[in-house]
């Protein structure tokens, strides 16, 4: 029997010592519930049952870790794929102001034509 409670002892004394170490470790913005020093003292303070509330409520989400953002680095504009949209966009936009204005040429250009009709096949007034 006192092996039976030698043994309990050791196993309730290495979760605590575990507990502690964990809270200590762990990142004080993924601690959960209250503050990472509040947890320390509940853990030494009621050993037990600390313990057993920090792995319940405190211990940070385990699972796959966040991945972390890569710093997004300038590219080369014939990599970006919003560049090459907005030069697409811009071309076309040339390409109707240059057809616009070859119109508006050609229409001067009839109006001049007709124009100088009218006047070469109206009479001169005396």
């Amino acid at each position: 029997m006192p092996r039976l409670v030698l043994f309990g002892v050791i196993i309730v004394a290495a979760v605590i010592i575990y507990a502690i170490i964990d809270c200590i470790m762990s990142r004080s913005q993924e601690v959960r519930s209250i503050s990472k020093t509040a947890w320390l003292f509940t853990i030494v303070l009621l050993p037990v049952l600390g313990a057993l509330l920090w792995f319940l409520f405190g211990r940070p989400m385990s699972g796959p870790e966040p991945k972390n953002r890569q710093p997004r680095h300038p590219t080369a504009p014939d990599d970006d794929p919003e560049f090459l949209r907005n030069l697409a966009i811009r071309r076309r936009q040339q390409e109707k102001e240059a057809e616009l204005k070859r119109r508006e040429a050609e229409l001067r250009e009839r109006e001049k034509q007709s124009g100088n009709k009218k006047n070469d096949d109206e009479k001169p007034s005396a």
